[in-house]
């Protein structure tokens, strides 16, 4: 996902918007390993909010946005906050090129929360098998790749996840920020 920008309840939605869910890493960690994946050459990360995914850039038509926003309030009211321990690395090499930070804690509950926002009104497969973690590097050369990995190997911390956010892309190269829903369980 890239850059977050503002966007109230009430908002413009593209002719062909783009959404994406996801576990929002908080600070001080978000914005350290943002600088990372920066540093480490990937286009765009500037723009790249930290994060572990729980719905994947997907395509929508404007009138599945409002279906969308009720459905993720009510899996967020499903949902109590949990821990999220995130650390080491791991790879998906040499299937796809990303280098990651790993979910040690907080695994099925993001299991269980990425099922529920995908069982709704943009219901959708996946390509590969979710796999909770936070890209570090992703489409860089191997010496990159192995730098990262190696990098943040003894990378830890720690934080309560209480929120999942719904982005949306208007193609314009930037993802806002459309409402945080709170786990409420």
């Amino acid at each position: 996902m890239s850059a977050p920008g503002a966007a109230g309840p009430t908002m413009h939605v593209p002719a062909s918007p783009v959404v994406g869910v996801a576990l929002p890493v908080p600070e001080p960690w978000g914005r350290h390993l943002q600088r990372l994946r920066q540093d480490y050459g990937e286009p765009g990360a500037v723009n790249i909010p930290t994060h572990i995914t729980l719905l994947p850039p997907t395509p929508v038509t404007p009138d599945q946005v409002a279906p969308l926003r009720r459905h993720l309030a009510e899996v967020a009211r499903a949902h109590d906050p949990f821990t999220v321990i995130l650390r080491g690395t791991g790879t998906f090499r040499p299937v796809s090129d990303v280098v990651f930070v790993q979910v040690a804690q907080g695994v099925s509950s993001c299991e269980r929360l990425e099922r529920d926002v995908r069982d709704g009104p943009v219901a959708r497969g996946l390509e590969y098998p979710y796999h909770p973690h936070v890209t570090i590097s992703h489409d860089r050369p191997p010496e990159v790749l192995d730098r990262a990995f190696n990098d943040l190997a003894a990378f830890s911390c720690t934080f309560a996840a209480t929120s999942f956010r719904l982005y949306l892309h208007g193609g314009d190269g930037i993802w806002q920020v459309v409402e945080d829903f709170l786990l409420t369980d």
